[in-house]
């Protein structure tokens, strides 16, 4: 986790970065409160461990995540370096005073009745859309990423993986707690859901593709390219694997119309050419969104 570099009072860039912290943190709550609680859902996490601990002492899910949080922040501080700012200690405040509030006036009532599939699913999309906000901030969600962080720096081991396998023991301590087989399976659907949902909030959905095309004919591929479809793209120079002979490749973003268009194009104008066609997830630079625009978001 980069370090975190503070904002200006009180200027747009402030503003917006508390708007989304606000706006993400509500909506982890609500995911919380009315989705993922009801159902003993455990999704890893400090909020993981705060559900098994309600359930077990009646204690409020939002007061034991934000004890954890506290001596977690001090002790990665002490251990990592000045990593948490202040929009991280903001967000994990608003999160447990949110979830507190909600499920003060709830009872953790679920909104969806006798359907803890659809709530997992939906409780998921709601978290990971709040975490993705709060990331967009540039603050971080604390909790048990902090112990996976540590655990890294005296290992060396992958930081993705421990915090996978950090999340994963907490799934299963609920399994123990509560004795119940499909909380695990639950719990890790929300996990799945989670992740993919704050990769759409960072990353956007794009409809674009990226393609790579080795033709003999990139000539004319060029000028359906850039004439037809306005679009530019790179030759990259290559050689064949088989006989090292040099080939010109092609690498240029469209979208799915377009792309239709240039198979159809190339089909015709080469048919033996070889295409490679991926998912563009983010495209940054000219004709696209700039990078420093994405960061001044």
């Amino acid at each position: 986790m980069a370090f975190l570099q503070k904002d200006k009072l009180f200027t747009r860039k402030w503003f917006t970065s508390y708007a989304l912290i606000v706006t993400g943190t509500f909506l982890v709550s609500v995911g919380y409160v009315y989705f993922i609680t009801p159902y003993r859902i455990v999704p890893g996490g400090i909020y993981g461990i705060s559900i098994v601990l309600h359930y077990l002492f009646g204690l409020p899910v939002g007061a034991v995540a934000l004890a954890f949080n506290i001596p977690l922040t001090i002790i990665g501080t002490r251990v990592l370096g000045p990593r948490f700012g202040t929009k991280t200690v903001v967000g994990f405040v608003m999160t447990s005073a949110f979830v507190d509030l909600l499920s003060y006036f709830s009872g953790f009532k679920p909104l969806v009745d006798s359907d803890p599939l659809l709530s997992s699913i939906f409780g998921g999309a709601l978290v990971g859309a709040g975490v993705g906000l709060i990331f967009k901030s540039k603050a971080t969600s604390g909790g048990s990423d902090v112990i996976a962080m540590i655990i890294a720096r005296y290992t060396k081991l992958p930081l993705g993986q421990l915090m996978m396998g950090v999340d994963s023991v907490i799934v299963l301590v609920g399994f123990i707690a509560f004795g119940d087989w499909r909380i695990p399976l639950y719990s890790w659907i929300t996990i799945f859901v989670m992740g993919k949902v704050i990769d759409a909030v960072l990353s956007g959905i794009s409809y674009e593709k990226t393609i790579l095309i080795v033709s003999d004919q990139h000539e004319a591929i060029r000028d359906k390219i850039i004439n037809d479809l306005n679009r530019g793209g790179t030759f990259l120079n290559g050689e064949g694997m088989y006989n090292g002979t040099s080939k010109k490749v092609i690498f240029t973003v469209v979208n799915r119309r377009e792309l239709a268009i240039l198979e159809e194009f190339i089909n015709k104008t080469d048919p033996k050419a070889f295409l490679t066609v991926m998912d563009a997830n983010e495209i940054l630079g000219q004709g696209f969104k700039s990078l420093k625009d994405k960061l001044e978001d």
